[in-house]
């Protein structure tokens, strides 16, 4: 691995102290120009044959999965879906927490690291901030068609309608559209910001034509001068000033819709730093996973490097360990608070597998045992291996694991919603959730929209 050269200290007996030697974040001494020319080479050639082998199937499974699948709902009706009123919520609030999570590693990447001045980030920055945008608009598919008639998901923003019907404030739902507005308009922004400088470089390059004259309008002019670059880098500070609560706030917000009610699971205190946690750990897991393919397609070894892949391994590390914290503290929690409850939901809805724990406390196995044990391996046991450095560097590990923890964190999001509302208090009302075929194929389509946009 290149490092830099340093010349080492001694001290006054003339004894030479170790140097610590930092690995670059750009190998092989690379030029600005070889940069520039690498970035643009994306735009500027043609595609790589690799890249049409994975975006034509990605955009035929958008457009079969989401075009398709919305259609039949919307014709039909949202009782295609696997819901039922016993179970109101299944696969499409699950899919709108598991995407809106995965989109807020791109704004920590931007913003909290812009801030805490780590220059690692500015290799993978804009891919972080596209991923973001494009998994918001994946995440704000689910809710808008969840409501049954989309045509009307209008009355949901707080403007005045002929009905004179105003909104709900005191609804966590209503909490959510401002939230997801709000984080989708400031990263939209921020990341459009960001690119003004690369735009107006790329407008440079191309010849005249209409693609100079779109590039030149997005550009907005941009020259480099020192004027604009004074002025440049204190919006781009003050959107990071602003986008860096946004990333602690909005899940916290998304959160609420579970944390303020009264359903067993849901009512606890730990929910919003617990989302917040578990958003960044699945984010970056994300960002890994189509990084890694990304480098390799477009041959970007130099620019993202094995330091890249380390650092965000060590993030995931973290918060996935912070996740691990937050499930002991939910059986703690329910355990100790001695709500009957509590204690029943997590015992036999969750965890009660066939083998230990339905054995261990003669009760019977519990409906989702699976889910719940698979939430826990995935998210809990596989970050752990990148305790070791040498699995850190291992590109193989490091993409399987971060397929885990992608599984792992939408079993989350299913156990949280499914295991909590499917079994309530009155025995009556207790039903079993099966997702649709319409379920599976809306949700397969979501991941091909969002990998044929960042293609």
């Amino acid at each position: 691995m290149a490092a830099t050269t340093e010349t080492a200290p001694q001290t006054e007996t003339g004894v030479k102290l170790p140097v610590l030697k930092r690995e670059k974040l750009i190998l092989n001494d690379r030029s600005y120009h070889w940069i520039t020319d690498r970035i643009c080479g994306i735009i500027e050639n043609r595609q790589p044959f690799l890249w049409w082998l994975l975006f034509i199937p990605c955009s035929l499974i958008a457009l079969i999965g989401v075009g398709g699948g919305l259609t039949y709902l919307v014709s039909t009706g949202v009782g295609v879906w696997g819901m039922s009123n016993r179970v109101f919520w299944g696969w499409d609030i699950t899919n709108f927490v598991f995407w809106f999570g995965i989109g807020h590693a791109g704004t920590l990447i931007s913003a909290v690291l812009f801030l805490t001045r780590q220059n690692w980030r500015t290799s993978i920055n804009r891919a972080a901030e596209a991923m973001t945008i494009f998994a918001v608009i994946c995440a704000g598919i689910f809710p808008a068609f969840h409501i049954g008639r989309v045509w009307y998901a209008w009355f949901l923003a707080p403007i005045p309608n002929a009905n004179a019907i105003w909104q709900n404030f005191k609804s966590p739902l209503l909490w959510d559209v401002f939230a997801v507005s709000t984080y989708f308009t400031i990263s939209l922004i921020f990341w459009f910001l960001g690119m003004v400088p690369d735009l107006a470089t790329i407008r440079d390059r191309c010849k005249p034509g209409i693609r100079k004259m779109l590039y030149g309008i997005f550009a907005l002019g941009w020259r480099g001068g020192n004027r604009q670059w004074s002025h440049y880098e204190m919006a781009y500070l003050l959107l990071a000033a602003l986008s860096t609560p946004l990333v602690l706030s909005v899940h916290s917000v998304v959160s609420f819709d579970f944390a303020t009610s009264v359903v067993p699971g849901w009512h606890t205190t730990i929910f919003p730093p617990y989302f917040v946690a578990g958003a960044i750990f699945g984010g970056f897991a994300m960002v890994l996973t189509i990084m890694i393919p990304a480098r390799f397609i477009y041959g970007l070894q130099d620019m993202i490097t094995a330091k890249h892949i380390d650092v965000m391994c060590k993030i995931i590390l973290l918060t996935g360990s912070l996740v691990g914290y937050a499930y002991c503290m939910e059986f703690f929690t329910a355990a100790y608070s001695g709500n009957p409850y509590e204690t029943w939901l997590f015992l036999r809805n969750r965890m009660a597998d066939p083998y230990i724990f339905s054995k261990l406390y003669n009760v019977p196995v519990a409906p989702y045992w699976w889910a719940y044990w698979l939430m826990m391996s995935l998210n809990v046991i596989s970050p752990q291996i990148f305790w070791w450095p040498k699995m850190r560097y291992n590109l193989w590990v490091v993409m399987a694991v971060c397929m885990c923890v992608n599984a792992g964190m939408w079993f989350e999001r299913f156990v949280i919603i499914v295991t909590s509302i499917h079994r309530d208090f009155i025995p009556g009302s207790w039903g079993m959730y099966s997702p649709t075929w319409v379920d599976i194929w809306t949700f397969t389509g979501t991941f091909g929209l969002f990998l044929a946009l960042f293609l």
